[in-house]
């Protein structure tokens, strides 16, 4: 159900002209033909390469063309001290930016003097590939020299899952047509400070400048210092302190050179930076020369020799990265060495051996296969592989919004990783998903202080952070979205349902809930109603929706609070039953006891959800529906997405929705509201809905689906599909969008195949799309794991790990699962089709014709503005040329 090539969606909410990117028919790899200079940053981002800890940009090995340079190490970050235009009690301090770690990409050849460079050289084929089954990012080029001589050069590209702390590249060259001479330059470049000096700001103080928040800050000032280094023929090992944070880290390279004609390899020494003609020596004639030169910011080691017509020259530079915010430099730089020696141990042809096989087993339980139109499995491949570059070997570290792909959003992470990635993880590979809830428990004395600081009990957890303190230093739609605490505590009670892990809540993950309850409940107040009972109501909070801050009684915060203080309640009980010893202690040095637990079950039950008999809809808030609805239709495209283009209290005044809010508690509180309340409320905010932020198509996708909307929900699936893929929102040079990748996952398993875990218990509601013959999956459930294979009239189910039986619920039969024995369910249908939906604005996915919000049968909605203010917008100042 493809759209056709000219009914394609862009990030304006207009349709776009032409028809999806097209990357090759292979469903496992991406494949690119040629340069297209415009295309580079996405390209750069597109094919990175991570594993979690270490990630590395795909820029091509001369480094031109040039989106940005990258190589991210996770939790790697500077700090700054914010300006605040007027400062008051509470307000972040201190920001926080991931680092641009120094670069080992950077391979330059030249043969017979004359420099490659992919933009003014005579490049006759070239092609690079992402291979996601192998982990590898290969490139094939063909360049004819200006003396008329083909070379064929090979690299491939490796960040290793096995081994966190490592990469490896190799580059081959190959003269088909005569002997040349060649020089091969590997570089290892500081560029977060290279050629910059520090004389303003010799205090440490930086200023950071950031005109989109969607991106980086930028700092003046050099943030890394430079530390002892080692170097010893074919290996350098240099090391860096974060000038503010005090972070330290160690990278290392080491060489492997072979001629590919047993010529021999003389070690001309070690120098500082010169010029590559200093290389002069005939002591051994037909010899290869190297050579290192080194200074504060640039290791180059050269290759130079006579490479014979047909014979390959081969490089391997293998990269190690380590970080340590306490760790001496020394001791980093003997890690380096450390990880270097066992990779120079054994043969370099057994990492990519490896690298297939870790990739092999996370394939087996993690792919989702789908039979449906050319390109669609190559897709949903690459943003689950996103997923796992983003998560896998984090190892107790966050997952940042761009994973380690760029520096959008300054590295930071949200509460997207919980909501958007952790259930791909919990339902694939629970281990990782435990790992990044360990992330969130090791902040939590910090988020202890923060509440403390807004004068409320328990703990807060920061909007977003690297090093566990709040960065958001716009409060209302930082650190008023109080609903991470409970997105946190969301994500935990379904990896536990999931995994069975109780051991992790009784090693220190059932503080979270505590902590974050105890919140809730110093956050919130009782309030008498009119009929003469008590609700309980929680003000001056900000919701996913950032076009809506500091409100009272957003629906989405208060359902999911009491979401956070049942789950509180089931463990301090739980554990108060099962593990006396252990809740003893708990209690005692949390200072718990039993009535506070009873008060926080008060409050979940006397939780006020908004409501309006007369809309027939839940408001957003408790008084969204008091306000004028933007007129979407009449909203330009050049105006869009509107929080650059329009003050904030212009935004604030409107029914405008930046992404789901309402319709996402329709789906994590699924249980909670009926399929009628869900329509209803769906086809409200649908209308309102910008798409200006890539969590929302998915979400919209789900509920759509569930509610009967087929057709839309296939749209917005497709929309979620292409974010990077074809930079739908124009700003994929910045890195991945990782939790619009998890929620493409929660497309295929909650919204087509209508999995749904509430109750601890699975259950499928189908929703396969038109024209798709099947949709293909398993899922990790309490120490087994279990296959679901949908087609249009059938649903099977086979435990194909575990000896235990799983039990699944499918439209409300039960069905128990054995292990040997597989079960099928037959279908009458795919669940309810309400047609075209008429009513769909100017957002994501625009109809010709619509006038703006839905109007529900029997009620009134506000007048529509007609007039939207028009700002001019300000070119972006060039960067600078690279080095």
């Amino acid at each position: 159900m493809p759209l056709p090539a000219d009914d394609r969606p862009n990030a304006t909410g207009h349709v776009a002209p032409e028809a999806f990117r097209d990357f090759g028919p292979d469903p496992w790899r991406l494949v690119v033909h040629g340069i297209d200079g415009a295309l580079t940053g996405e390209d750069e981002t597109l094919f990175s390469l991570g594993n979690g800890y270490l990630g590395l940009r795909g820029n091509h090995e001369e480094g031109l063309p040039l989106g940005a340079h990258g190589t991210f190490v996770n939790g790697l970050h500077e700090t700054w001290r914010i300006q605040h235009a007027e400062n008051a009690y509470g307000f972040a301090e201190h920001g926080q930016t991931i680092v641009n770690a120094p670069d080992a990409k950077t391979i330059r050849v030249y043969v017979d003097d004359e420099r490659l460079n992919l933009e003014t050289s005579d490049i006759l084929e070239v092609r690079r590939t992402l291979d996601m089954r192998s982990g590898v990012l290969e490139r094939s080029l063909l360049w004819l020299t200006p003396t008329g001589k083909r070379v064929s050069i090979e690299t491939r590209r490796m960040v290793s899952f096995s081994s966190r702390h490592l990469a490896t590249l190799e580059m081959r060259i190959t003269l088909l047509d005569a002997d040349a001479e060649l020089t091969v330059n590997s570089l290892l470049i500081n560029r977060q400070d290279l050629g910059r000096v520090d004389t303003e700001n010799p205090g440490g103080i930086f200023e950071a400048v950031m005109t989109d928040p969607r991106k980086s800050e930028q700092l003046a000032g050099r943030v890394l210092e430079p530390g002892p280094a080692r170097h010893h023929r074919g290996r350098s090992v240099v090391s860096y302190r974060v000038r503010n944070s005090g972070m330290r880290l160690g990278v290392g390279v080491d060489h492997e050179f072979d001629s590919g004609d047993d010529a021999p390899l003389v070690f001309d020494g070690i120098a500082g930076f010169g010029e590559i003609d200093a290389l002069v020596d005939d002591s051994v004639p037909g010899a290869w020369h190297a050579r290192v030169e080194t200074s504060a910011d640039r290791v180059r080691h050269m290759f130079q020799g006579t490479a014979r017509r047909g014979r390959t020259v081969r490089l391997v530079k293998t990269v190690a990265y380590h970080s340590s915010s306490t760790a001496a430099l020394p001791e980093l730089l003997d890690r380096c060495v450390h990880t270097l020696e066992q990779a120079a141990a054994e043969p370099a042809e057994s990492r990519w051996e490896r690298q297939r096989a870790f990739l092999d087993e996370f394939w087996s339980r993690s792919d989702v296969r789908v039979d449906a139109e050319p390109g669609v499995q190559q897709a949903v491949r690459w943003n689950l592989f996103q997923i796992a570059q983003a998560a896998a070997r984090a190892d107790g570290r966050g997952i940042p919004a761009k994973g380690l792909t760029g520096s959008g959003y300054s590295g930071h992470y949200f509460w997207d990783s919980e909501i958007y990635a952790l259930p791909f993880l919990s339902y694939t590979t629970p281990l990782w998903a435990r790992n990044a809830l360990r992330a969130r428990e090791r902040m939590l004395d910090q988020a202890r202080t923060r509440a403390q600081m807004l004068s409320e009990e328990g703990a807060l957890f920061p909007w977003r952070t690297i090093n566990g303190e709040e960065a958001s230093a716009y409060y209302a739609a930082g650190t008023a979205a109080y609903h991470i605490n409970a997105d946190i505590t969301y994500a935990l009670a379904r990896y536990v349902a999931a995994s069975g892990d109780l051991e992790f809540m009784l090693t220190g993950a059932s503080e979270i809930p505590i902590e974050t309850a105890r919140l809730w409940c110093s956050l919130g107040f009782w309030r008498q109603d009119p009929g003469g009972g008590r609700s309980f109501h929680i003000h001056g909070v900000t919701g996913p929706d950032e076009y809506t801050t500091v409100v009272n009684d957003n629906l989405f915060t208060n359902v999911m609070a009491r979401f956070n203080l049942r789950f509180a309640v089931e463990v301090a009980r739980r554990l108060r039953a099962e593990a006396p010893e252990h809740y003893a202690e708990l209690a005692e040095r949390l200072r718990l006891d039993p009535s506070e637990v009873d008060a926080w079950e008060r409050a979940a039950e006397g939780m006020s959800v908004p409501y309006s008999d007369e809309m027939g809809i839940h408001p957003q808030d408790a008084h969204f529906l008091e306000r004028e609805v933007w007129d979407l239709a009449a909203t330009p495209p050049e105006q869009k997405p509107l929080l650059l283009h329009f003050h904030p209290l212009v935004i604030y005044r409107f029914q405008v929705l930046k992404q789901a809010d309402v319709v996402l508690a329709l789906l994590l509180a699924s249980d909670e509201f009926s399929r009628e309340e869900k329509r209803r409320d769906f086809e409200y905010y649908d209308a309102l809905t910008t798409g200006d932020s890539t969590l929302s198509a998915v979400v919209q996708s789900i509920i759509a689906a569930e509610v009967g909307y087929r057709e839309l929900a296939y749209r917005y699936f497709e929309h979620a599909l292409h974010v990077d893929l074809d930079n739908l929102h124009q700003n994929s040079s910045d890195g991945v969008h990782i939790a619009s990748a998890g929620g493409v996952w929660m497309a295929l398993v909650q919204g087509f195949a209508g999995m749904r875990d509430a109750g601890r218990t699975l259950r499928f509601d189908p929703r396969l799309p038109e024209g798709w013959g099947s949709l293909e999956f398993k899922l990790a459930w309490r120490g087994g794991r279990l296959g679901v294979r949908l087609e249009p009239r059938a649903i099977r189910f086979e435990v194909v790990e575990g000896e235990d039986a799983i039990e699944v619920s499918v439209r409300g039969e039960t069905v128990e699962v054995a292990p040997g024995f597989p079960r099928t369910v037959a279908l009458e249908d795919q669940g309810p089709d309400l047609g075209a939906f008429a009513g769909l604005s100017a957002g994501i996915l625009p109809h010709e014709g619509d006038t703006g919000a839905v109007l529900l049968p029997g009620t009134e909605v506000p007048i529509i503005t007609t007039t939207i203010p028009t700002i001019p917008t300000v070119p972006s100042k060039p960067s600078d040329a690279p080095e």
